[in-house]
C-alpha cells in the first residue's frame, strides 16, 4: 500500500534515496533532507497513525533532528535519542499550550519554559515531565507572580533569577531548532508498508 503525502513527491521521482526498515516492518523511502547530516533521513507514519519525519540511526531508531505528529493532536519538533524526545524541543498540544525546553528519556526534563493559550506559564526547572524545582508561575488572572522552589503540591518562596534566566535562554534554544527543522525540511513524504 502506498501513502502519497504531498505532490511534490511527483515533482521528486527518480530522486529517492536509499529504503530503510523500521521496527514495525515497514519500508520508508528517503524523501526528507535535512541540510545537516545525522544519518539516515527518512519517514515513517506509525499503525496507531503517529508520523515521524527526521534523523535515523543505522538501526532505524529516531537520532538526531525529528518532527513526530502524535495522534491526539499533539507535535514534536526537536533532538531524539534512543527513539524518544531528547535534548532540546518544542511540544504543542492540541489545546495551544507548549512546553519549549529541555527533554530526557521523553519528558520534560531539565529547564524550559511552559505556557497556555489563556496567558498562564511557567518558567523554570522539570523533572520528570513535572514542574519540579526552581522558577517563576505567571498566572493569567493578574494574580501576583510566584517565583520560588515547586515540587509537586509545594511550594517554598525563594529567589531564582538565574533558573528563570536560563530557561528563557533555553526556550529559545528550543525554538531556534524547531524553526531550523521546518526550514530545513524539504516537503514529499511516501511510506510503503511492507506487505
Amino acid at each position: 500500500k502506498l501513502i502519497l503525502l504531498d505532490s511534490l513527491l511527483q515533482e521528486m521521482s527518480g530522486k529517492l534515496g536509499d529504503s530503510y526498515k523500521n521496527e514495525n516492518d515497514q519500508n520508508f523511502q528517503k524523501v526528507v533532507t535535512l541540510q545537516k547530516k545525522y544519518g539516515k533521513t527518512g519517514c515513517v507514519k506509525y499503525d496507531n497513525g503517529a508520523l515521524y519525519i527526521g534523523d535515523f540511526d543505522e538501526s532505524g531508531i529516531k537520532t538526531g533532528l525529528g518532527h513526530m505528529e502524535i495522534t491526539n493532536g499533539s507535535t514534536y519538533d526537536g533532538t531524539f535519542n534512543k527513539g524518544l524526545p531528547n535534548g532540546v524541543g518544542v511540544m504543542r498540544f492540541p489545546d495551544s499550550s507548549r512546553y519549549e525546553g529541555e527533554f530526557m528519556q521523553g519528558w520534560f526534563h531539565g529547564h524550559g519554559v511552559y505556557s497556555t493559550i489563556d496567558g498562564m506559564k511557567y518558567e523554570g526547572e522539570f523533572r520528570g515531565g513535572k514542574i519540579w524545582g526552581n522558577g517563576l508561575m505567571t498566572y493569567s488572572d493578574g494574580a501576583p507572580s510566584s517565583e520560588g522552589y515547586f515540587q509537586e503540591t509545594k511550594f517554598r518562596e525563594e529567589p531564582c533569577k538565574e533558573n528563570i534566566k536560563r530557561a528563557r535562554k533555553i526556550a529559545i534554544l528550543a525554538r531556534r531548532c524547531c524553526d531550523e527543522m521546518e526550514g530545513t525540511c524539504e516537503v514529499g513524504i511516501r511510506v510503503e508498508e511492507a506487505i
